[in-house]
């Protein structure tokens, strides 16, 4: 049944259950076309009424924990699942709907103590929750040692790959993104990663049409909302760009990559002052990161305090010698010679002339850096 067929199936049945809310039967159905509808806060709401009046089988009672999970309903479906696998403590199923409730909570912790081996060996999406739950943690070594088991064993899964594809661009495995992204097929995280190289390889407009198709599936993804405010900057449309840009810094929240290209825009579009504060913020976060302080100096550079600009490079050379935003400032203060304003017209020459041994420009590196 189509969406219209599916709303118009939901609309009858309630348009029922209104002439008979106390009727069991009639509420089982009505919260299973809500679901099949994508209207899941209904189906949670019929399934809870459902409880109050008949009490839930455990048929229902997993049906309408995936209904509150769904409509965001965490600790009601945390306390629904829980009850079930005390009823049946080695069902793959029950305990990978459980730490799938708990990962959306936030408790990551309690969420991995479910995912065993036997789970993620019977269930592909147990392997692409543990990735995810080892990634949101920081656990790069772990997600690394574990993807390609995970590939060999659920290869076929094509939201294991997208979600590989995500972890395989913060290990900096390029190829390896790539290559699932592309096996990841139109989920929405293949979708960004796909746009996210492509924009680094140089096809804004490509990388655009890619980001856009992944928007459209999910538009709470971070990720996806940077990569599309990059393309945009580099196709022209500073003022979405701007605006996009930040908004997924803003949902990343600690993802320092994400402002540095904030502040890096910024920069471009001609605010020093807001980008110089998109740099602060991701200082704050953490000033051991190569790119905060190589940013810094090319504020500082062209604000005309060279020294303040060489000690700032000289830091993030220490941290990273390959760090992209030392060496951009690194050229401003050699060119510039002691003239801010040779350091401004050299910035504004970089936005769109081909810099570095394969000839990319400041607004393509800069992709490279929202990783």
């Amino acid at each position: 049944m189509n969406a219209p067929g599916q709303q118009d199936s939901l609309a009858r049945l309630l348009g029922y259950l209104e002439s008979d809310p106390g009727n069991a039967a009639l509420l089982r159905d009505c919260a299973a076309a809500a679901m099949a509808a994508g209207d899941a806060a209904v189906a949670d709401d019929c399934y809870a009424r459902l409880e109050q009046i008949a009490g839930l089988t455990e048929s229902d009672a997993s049906a309408a924990g995936l209904a509150a999970m769904q409509s965001g309903q965490q600790a009601r479906a945390i306390g629904l699942f829980e009850t079930l696998a005390d009823a049946h403590p080695g069902d793959p199923a029950i305990r990978f709907n459980l730490a799938w409730s708990l990962a959306l909570d936030r408790q990551y912790d309690r969420a991995e103590t479910l995912l065993d081996d036997a789970t993620i060996a019977a269930l592909p999406q147990a392997a692409m929750l543990d990735l995810q739950l080892l990634h949101e943690r920081g656990d790069f070594d772990g997600a690394a040692e574990k993807l390609r088991p995970y590939l060999a064993a659920h290869g076929d899964y094509a939201p294991l790959q997208a979600a590989v594809s995500v972890l395989a661009m913060d290990l900096d495995e390029e190829a390896l993104a790539r290559q699932t992204a592309i096996a990841g097929g139109d989920h929405p995280d293949a979708l960004t990663t796909l746009g996210t190289l492509t924009l680094g390889d140089g096809n804004a407009a490509k990388a655009h049409a890619l980001l856009e198709r992944a928007m459209a599936q999910n538009a709470a993804s971070p990720r996806t909302w940077i990569g599309l405010g990059l393309a945009n900057l580099n196709l022209g449309a500073t003022a979405d760009a701007l605006q996009q840009i930040d908004h997924g810094a803003a949902l990343f929240e600690d993802h320092l990559g994400s402002w540095i290209a904030a502040g890096w825009a910024h920069l471009i579009a001609g605010d020093r002052d807001v980008a110089a504060a998109r740099f602060q913020k991701a200082m704050a976060l953490d000033d051991n990161f190569a790119e905060c302080h190589g940013s810094q100096a090319t504020i500082e550079a062209l604000a005309g305090d060279f020294a303040a600009a060489r000690r700032s490079i000289a830091v993030a050379f220490r941290l990273d010698r390959q760090c992209f935003s030392a060496a951009f400032a690194q050229i401003l203060v050699a060119s510039a010679e002691g003239d801010a304003s040779k350091a401004d017209h050299i910035l504004e020459r970089a936005m769109d002339q081909p810099l570095g041994d394969q000839g990319q420009t400041l607004r393509v590196l800069l992709g490279r850096i929202a990783r």
